[in-house]
């Protein structure tokens, strides 16, 4: 993204950039947050149909705008709003209780994408669309077929934070920086993602050679089991003890944003449509791919063991049969 004397641009509209964010809740306001801290556009919208609150929340935050690189934070119960957005994150949907999996709130959060994604596009029918709200990789095959967009301009958060999550387990075992930790989470946003271990690496060290030679623990199958359930675990808990996780998925929104506005092409494991990967084709789920200003870009393959290709198999089912059920 080039910068002028008035403001952030995208690079292919040379237009102030403008980033509108869908539901002020916990998520929403935290996406909102981040972008504006992060100076991801120059202005950032809310919109949510409890107009006192989104209001309130965007006020919030626009208040602290002098001590940001962002121009302009407002927010509406109006979807006039959104008019023009080069980037639309949808965080609206049925809340996450706990003991619920996100599959559980399939049903309701469809519902709502029926009747709030045909008054988006219209207002911002050049926009790439991003979801994060839960179970996001059916939502998203869900919003793929409603708006008939190309998938490049259609995707989820995927596992994007889970491969954070992972990261920093690891980073805790080894004290090495989560910068130099190169581990990806894949498959479903949920209960059957998949760590893919055998492409992990510190640096340029595979994972499977960090041992106590090397100032840490051996990393064999119990330990890589064990940081696996815990990302799994991870949203759990903080559901349980707070309500909601935001922040971090808010951060996580935020590297994403600026990869597509900057186009950066970043390798994020967005929740994308895959087609022959892996011999996956037809459902949304999280691999590794390019992010720049087109969207959602070429998907790569790294190695998997034939344990890891069962998995996200298993995980590519899942998901297909959810959306099954709704009539997709």
């Amino acid at each position: 993204m080039r910068e002028t004397a008035t403001g952030m641009y995208p690079m292919s509209t040379g237009r102030p950039s403008k980033i509108a964010v869908i539901g002020a809740g916990a998520v929403g306001t935290a996406v909102a947050y981040a972008c504006a801290i992060k100076g991801d556009a120059r202005s950032i919208v809310l919109h949510d149909i409890n107009k006192p609150k989104v209001e309130a929340e965007a006020l919030d935050i626009a208040h602290g705008i002098q001590f940001t690189p962002t121009s302009s934070v407002e927010g509406s119960d109006d979807v006039e709003i959104v008019r023009g957005a080069d980037m639309v994150i949808v965080t609206a949907g049925a809340k996450q209780k706990p003991g619920q999996t996100r599959l559980d709130l399939a049903g309701s959060t469809v519902d709502l994408m029926k009747k709030i994604l045909p008054n988006l596009q219209e207002v911002a029918p050049d926009a790439i669309f991003m979801f994060i709200t839960n179970p996001v990789d059916v939502v998203t095959y869900v919003a793929l077929k409603l708006m008939g967009l190309p998938r490049e301009r259609v995707f989820g958060s995927g596992t994007v934070l889970d491969t954070s999550r992972l990261r920093y387990l690891v980073s805790r075992e080894t004290g090495v920086a989560t910068q130099n930790i190169h581990a990806y989470v894949a498959g479903e946003h949920g209960d059957s993602e998949v760590a893919l271990w055998s492409s992990a690496e510190i640096g340029n060290v595979p994972l499977r050679h960090w041992g106590p030679t090397l100032g840490g623990r051996l990393f064999d199958a119990e330990m890589r089991e064990n940081i696996a359930h815990d990302v799994v675990q991870s949203a759990y808990r903080i559901i349980e003890g707070k309500g909601a996780t935001n922040y971090a998925i808010g951060l996580t929104a935020s590297r994403i944003v600026g990869a597509v506005l900057r186009d950066e092409n970043r390798v994020l494991t967005v929740s994308t449509l895959l087609e022959e990967w892996e011999g996956i084709s037809d459902v949304c789920m999280a691999a590794p791919t390019i992010v720049g200003r087109e969207g959602a870009g070429r998907v790569l393959t790294p190695p998997l063991t034939l344990a890891e290709r069962d998995g996200l198999t298993a995980s590519a089912v899942r998901l297909r049969q959810v959306a099954r059920d709704l009539g997709f």
